[in-house]
């Protein structure tokens, strides 16, 4: 028994020790962001998939086409939406020429639908740039800008940068939180920068900027047509072609609400929880199973000094990941066991959901 107990310890160490680098590490690079002596004038391509979106996309348009850097182009692919997606963009066309429509009906075969989007959304871009963004992504002031001085001062091929996760129901705060406990108690950010091997990566779709001629030369979306987690593939590949990467989080000019929701979350987790995993079931269970059984030696800490430490590793681990994710620190750790419960459901999900071919997202089955 006391074997297994230092075994979680180790772990527990390890992901505190992970959280607290990954803190240290992104406070630098965010001051690096936000502190760019370089100024700007390339024109940027900022490209938008969007489907079913009339919710979300008045409210980035307007962001954009007020941001301090003007020198953007902005392109929305309408993908198939049933809504009033397409007639709210051109009514922003009206008002700014800086924007423009593409609207499709159709979605090939063999393609997932944003990787299209996407893919047909860089072959109309123009810019030095190429920056894409979901359509539920909230972007202020002069992000832009700072984002294209630390590619060039860093000599980067790729940045993305996670939003700050805007949380409104109980089901998200049981959810959301779950994922950047993963990414960030798991992937040092500066190994992502520091170190070559393509399994060290991490990437997510709602911000994401190229370098144009970088984009081309990969044709990425075209390449990675058929991927789930377009995103974190994208960030592999690129470094496994010796590509400079970075990731960051936490910038308070960049917010999201990922999903609308309890069952919109576990379905939108449920297809992509494996790849992050680098598409291993078996360690993402072993995850899993450290991380319940963490919970099951702090329910019994008072028995020795060994289960008062994992308990003080358990919450610092925690601390450092919502501080760094900018989420209520005090609110995420009541929650902490109900969201080992909604893991195990979306483990639950994504394994019988691949069996089946039952995951759905965007009323598509992929």
């Amino acid at each position: 028994m006391i074997y297994f107990i230092y075994l979680i310890l180790i772990f527990n160490f390890l992901f505190f020790l992970i959280s607290f680098l990954n803190f240290i590490f992104n406070k630098i690079y965010l001051k690096k962001l936000k502190n760019s002596l370089l100024k700007e004038n390339a024109l940027v391509s900022v490209l938008i998939p969007a489907r079913n979106e009339e919710k979300n996309i008045g409210n980035l348009l307007n962001d954009l086409i007020n941001q301090d850097y003007k020198n953007i182009e902005i392109i929305v692919f309408n993908d198939c939406s049933t809504d009033k997606t397409k007639e709210i963009v051109k009514n922003f066309i009206y008002k700014d020429k800086r924007i423009s429509l593409i609207d499709s009906d159709y979605l090939p075969d063999g393609w997932l639908g944003k990787n299209f989007a996407c893919y047909n959304l860089a072959k109309k871009a123009k810019g030095e740039y190429f920056l894409f963004l979901d359509a539920d992504v909230r972007i202020k002031k002069n992000l832009i800008e700072d984002a294209i001085s630390l590619i060039k001062n860093e000599k980067l091929s790729f940045l993305s940068i996670f939003p700050i996760q805007k949380m409104f129901t109980l089901g998200e705060y049981l959810t959301v939180p779950v994922i950047y406990h993963i990414l960030l108690s798991l992937l040092p950010f500066i190994l992502v920068l520091k170190n070559k091997h393509p399994s060290l990566s991490a990437a997510i779709g709602q911000f994401m900027l190229f370098k144009k001629e970088i984009y081309l030369k990969y044709n990425l979306h075209e390449k990675l047509k058929q991927s789930r987690a377009e995103d974190v593939e994208i960030a592999r590949y690129l470094k496994k072609n010796n590509e400079r990467i970075l990731c960051l989080t936490g910038d308070e000019r960049l917010e999201c609400r990922m999903y609308q929701g309890l069952n919109d979350a576990i379905n939108g987790f449920s297809r992509t929880i494996r790849i992050i995993f680098g598409n291993s079931y078996f360690l993402l269970i072993l995850f899993w199973i450290i991380n319940f059984c963490s919970f099951i030696a702090i329910s019994f800490f008072f028995i020795s000094y060994e289960f008062l430490l994992i308990l003080i590793l358990f919450v610092l681990n925690r601390y450092f990941v919502f501080k760094l994710s900018r989420q209520n620190i005090f609110l995420n750790l009541i929650f902490s066991p109900l969201q080992q419960f909604f893991l195990t459901f979306i483990i639950y999900r994504s394994i019988i959901g691949s069996k089946k071919r039952s995951i759905v997202w965007k009323d598509r089955v992929l």
